[in-house]
């Protein structure tokens, strides 16, 4: 008999292995997107996406945009099907990523269907099964089957099919060179995993805590709307994603000594983030940070900002997972929750 949270655990723990294989296979492709980029001639790209990938999309978009310089928005899929007006820039030539872990979310599929009709661009996708509808919907289509998860709350997807959209960052910038600091990433994924699983068991299941608030700013802002779900949905915690800065202007009167204020913290804005993390401290919030150094959770891993933002995940999680444990929930199966939304006549089916 299989063990309630057994296929979570095993699809946060197996992340270095699927980061491994999925960088292999980018690189492969990377001259084959290089070339699609570059021939597309985009003025504007949007991501989108449907839950957590909608999230990914957000995160992506802020780290393309960085990157680049060319203007990108995440948005959810919903909104590029039932508002296109308000989605897209008009007579401006569009890449439209499209990303989607089962592949089959109707409002992600109907979302390209409206792009295509559209005709004023391209679309990427990124899925994780090749034999489902987006995976050949696209001009350019990555499968990327490293993802592939048995739970519904999306962990190790999650982190492939960002990396996904790293390549396409790195592909549209021609950065031939980060490849190499890229491949870094599964080891000192590995070393979070052994060195703070312990520590996220510990702040999971910690009875003092009623209410949990992730702090991102930037590509982190996607990142810490993504944590704040999975602990929403494993563990049915109060649990809410803000801009570092932003939790000034009116969050932090939710702010108590059964607060867990979750840190993900730059260097670049470090300075900034900590003012925030230290009057928090001080109204009495409990602090975890994470970040390259100097944190709670460090990544010491040799990445630059922009490009290790993946190693923010696994501790969120785990953390999450211990959480729905500590509750007697099933992390697998979350309340309520199926792993795909499929919609018949606009009517949710499941």
């Amino acid at each position: 008999m299989i063990s309630a949270g057994s296929y979570t655990q095993s699809e946060i723990l197996s992340q270095p292995d699927a980061w491994r294989a999925t960088l292999r296979q980018l690189q492969a492709q990377q001259d084959g997107l290089r070339l699609f980029y570059a021939d597309g001639h985009y003025e504007t790209v949007v991501f989108t996406g449907c839950g957590s990938t909608y999230y990914l999309a957000l995160a992506a978009a802020s780290l393309f945009q960085q990157m680049t310089g060319i203007p990108a928005r995440g948005l959810p899929a919903s909104e590029l099907w039932l508002n296109p007006a308000s989605a897209y820039t008009r007579n401006q030539r569009t890449l439209l990523v499209a990303i989607s872990r089962s592949g089959e979310t109707t409002e992600t599929l109907h979302a390209v269907e409206t792009f295509h009709k559209l005709a004023q661009g391209d679309v990427l996708t990124f899925s994780c099964y090749s034999d489902k509808a987006l995976a050949t919907a696209g001009q350019f289509n990555i499968v990327l089957e490293a993802g592939r998860e048995d739970s519904v709350a999306q962990t190790r997807a999650w982190s492939v099919l960002y990396l996904g959209t790293v390549a396409l960052v790195l592909a549209a910038s021609e950065d031939r060179m980060s490849w190499d600091v890229l491949n870094k990433l599964p080891d000192a994924g590995a070393r979070i995993l052994h060195d703070y699983t312990d520590l996220a068991r510990e702040l999971g299941r910690s009875t003092q805590l009623d209410r949990f608030y992730f702090l991102g700013s930037g590509p982190r802002y996607g990142i810490a709307s993504e944590l704040s779900l999975k602990m929403k949905e494993m563990s049915l915690s109060h649990s809410e994603p803000f801009h570092f800065m932003e939790f000034r202007h009116g969050p932090m009167s939710m702010v108590t000594p059964g607060t867990l204020l979750f840190a993900l913290l730059s260097e670049t804005q470090r300075d900034h983030e900590w003012a925030v993390v230290n009057e928090m401290r001080d109204l009495g919030a409990q602090i975890i940070t994470l970040g390259e150094s100097g944190t709670g959770v460090a990544f010491q891993s040799g990445v630059s900002e922009a490009l290790r933002n993946v190693l923010y995940l696994p501790f969120g999680q785990m953390m999450a997972f211990e959480r729905a444990l500590s509750k007697g929930l099933n992390p697998d199966r979350p309340t309520n929750l199926e792993t795909v939304v499929r919609l018949s006549n606009g009517v949710s089916t499941g």
